[in-house]
């Protein structure tokens, strides 16, 4: 999970469900967690019960703490309500604290007013909670008044808990089926309007809902309209559980699905039997093509829902050179008020917009960016924002980021992965009043050169080159092409920053490219190389400098039209499309009855005063006699013959 991305989440589950161990990997990103037990201690003579908290402890990193709330099930709230926005909470679980609460020695109190001191707590805590709670609904009733009271008890404190927070998730012989969707945190939500819109025909938009920096998995709203050419879901999981619950880990070599290779070049074929003047689309047919091929269907539909993935992760030391200080923050802030060029056209284009925060890199000419750790972590957080993305039935990604010497990094992996040189593929570094700033540049330069030189004799793996150059942004854009390319979500590339993802991708899924498209190259020069060595021809060369993202958007209108088009124009009536239109295509009567006005239509002129014979000879003398007639009557004898010129009867 992200710093600051997620809120509250209660986790249900019945006895050896795996609810603990999934709660534990929601967790496992964060810095610091505090585990808060709530069970009390094992009675000595229960050596069963003891070896079951034992396991638990043992399960949890050392970096956790452990706060103990068993003594007096009041403090819960107490500990709940007293923690700040940076904390992460472990609460587990529910049912102990029932059992405590229920207890005799802390009768009499007030179960009901205890419990909704809880929820209140959970619902206006700043900090990272996960609760976890077995589920009782299911079971019996017991036969017993003190077993009733405990489901009783419990299942209200489920239900008061579970209306406090923003997720609910049930887990069921290991698989987590989420009840509840996220609904965004408070203060830091990422709205993707803040207000009503106006559209260029001037109507009114009406705000997106608002979303969280980081989604909870949920349950796609629907799947209607999304299956390919044989009825699959073209955006179907390729897993039941998410990327880190399952344990899957992202290495080199990874088998990840490949787009339809049939789709793509029957839809090609298709277009050429379109009823299109001219040339058709010309190379806009690639965009059919990607589109056919990543949702298994020759006739591909234009993409519906659209997400954008702002990345936001600043670059420390020579690689931010000429940047002003907080502007990335800035967009940052801007893009989350529904604000500035990317949020109006993600409102016009009805994407929806998503901010993602990503640790900050240190100077990579003194040292790594980040650590192995901070690596894996960034790469399953992007892993998981695409798999979110693709539960709440988004067609397609657009990745973009807004971070200070993104540029500079990007160039650096490029560097690494493709050989180039650092001043082959930076690009100018333009000041805030549209000056060039060459003295900027050449630090840029100085820091990616001082790096590739600190790093000669490092491995060149893609997590190496992750850690040592790219840093957390790009580290994350790489997540989101893997995660994308696992569930079948095509990915719009903009920017350095993604076509840097692409390539370290490669080395980890070698598919994942496959499932990229880029809009416009942007005139930078690191996007052209990267593209280059991936396969990735820009659709368009409007050169667009509006920012990462913002470019992608411009142009997805466009692209929409193209497959818009392609999948309702007919077929050609030539090649079988359907019955001519008379008044668009008849050339001449085409009734089938006796032509009765063709001697009137083909005569040259008016006929001779003598009575016409019906022979066989009169009518070709009238049409090839080089001279007028003369004026005598017309004979059906030899006369002809007696024409050396003329022509002879047969």
């Amino acid at each position: 999970m992200s710093v600051d991305g997620w809120h509250t989440i209660l986790v249900l589950g019945g006895i050896r469900s795996g609810k603990s161990e999934f709660a534990e990997s929601l967790v496992a990103d964060a810095p610091t967690v505090r585990y808060v037990a709530t069970a009390a201690d094992a009675d000595p003579g229960d050596a069963e019960w003891a070896a079951r908290l034992a396991a638990h402890r043992d399960r949890r990193p050392g970096g956790w703490t452990t706060e103990e709330t068993a003594t007096d099930p009041r403090r819960l709230a107490d500990v709940i309500s007293s923690a700040g926005p940076n904390e992460t909470l472990l609460v587990d679980d529910l049912g102990g604290w029932v059992t405590v609460l229920l207890d005799p020695a802390h009768q009499p109190a007030d179960d009901v007013a205890t419990v909704a001191e809880l929820a209140a707590a959970v619902r206006d805590s700043a900090a990272r909670i996960v609760l976890v709670s077995p589920e009782v609904g299911l079971s019996l009733v017991p036969t017993t008044p003190l077993g009733r009271a405990f489901t009783d008890a419990l299942g209200a404190a489920n239900r008061a808990v579970a209306d406090a927070c923003d997720a609910v998730a049930l887990v069921i012989a290991g698989q987590p089926v989420w009840l509840k969707p996220a609904a965004g945190p408070r203060a830091t939500g990422v709205p993707t309007q803040a207000a009503p819109s106006t559209r260029a025909n001037g109507t009114t938009a009406e705000p997106e809902t608002p979303l969280p920096d980081v989604l909870t998995p949920t349950v796609p709203a629907s799947t209607g309209g999304k299956a390919g050419g044989d009825g699959t879901a073209w955006a179907a999981p390729t897993m039941a559980l998410p990327m880190v619950a399952t344990g899957l880990v992202i290495q080199p070599g990874m088998e990840l699905p490949m787009p339809d290779e049939y789709a793509g070049p029957q839809a090609i074929d298709r277009l050429a039997s379109l009823d299109v003047p001219g040339a058709g689309l010309g190379v806009l047919e690639r965009v059919v093509g990607f589109a056919a091929a990543t949702q298994g269907t020759a006739t591909p539909r234009a993409w519906g829902s659209v997400r954008v993935l702002l990345l936001h992760g600043d670059h420390e030391g020579g690689a931010a050179a000429g940047t002003v200080p907080g502007e990335s923050s800035r967009r940052a802030r801007q893009a989350r008020a529904g604000r500035g060029a990317l949020a109006r056209l993600a409102a016009e284009s009805g994407a929806s917009l998503q901010v993602v925060d990503a640790p900050s890199a240190a100077p990579i000419e003194e040292g790594p960016a980040v650590s192995p750790a901070a690596v894996e972590s960034a790469l399953r957080h992007g892993w998981r924002l695409a798999e979110e993305a693709a539960d709440a039935g988004v067609e397609l990604l657009v990745l973009g980021a807004c971070g200070a010497g993104t540029e500079a990094a990007a160039a650096a992996v490029l560097a690494a992965t493709a050989g180039a040189e650092p001043p082959a593929v930076l690009g100018r570094v333009v000041t805030a009043n549209g000056e060039i700033d060459d003295a900027a540049w050449m630090v840029r330069c100085a820091a990616v050169r001082d790096a590739l030189h600190r790093t000669r004799r490092s491995p060149r793996d893609a997590k190496d080159v992750l850690a040592e150059l790219g840093g957390g942004d790009i580290a994350v854009a790489t997540g989101v092409l893997l995660g994308a390319t696992a569930r079948r979500v095509p990915v719009l590339l903009d920017g350095p920053v993604g076509l840097a993802a692409g390539m370290v991708s490669r080395d980890l899924a070698g598919q994942a490219r496959h499932w990229c498209l880029l809009a416009d190259h942007g005139g930078h020069p690191a996007v052209r190389l990267a593209a280059d060595v991936l396969g990735l021809n820009p659709l368009l060369d409007l050169r667009l400098d509006l920012g990462e993202g913002a470019n992608a958007l411009a142009a997805l209108p466009l692209l929409r039209s193209v497959l818009a088009l392609a999948a309702a124009l007919p077929v050609h009536p030539r090649l079988g499309g359907g019955e001519e239109e008379p008044d668009f295509t008849e050339p001449e009567p085409a009734g089938p009855g006796p032509a009765t006005t063709e001697p009137d239509f083909t005569e040259p002129e008016p006929a001779g005063p003598g009575p016409a014979s019906t022979g066989p000879d009169f009518p070709e003398p009238d049409f090839t006699e080089p001279e007028p007639a003369g004026p005598g009557p017309t004979s059906t004898g030899p006369e002809p013959e007696r024409d050396p010129s003329g022509w002879r009867a047969g």
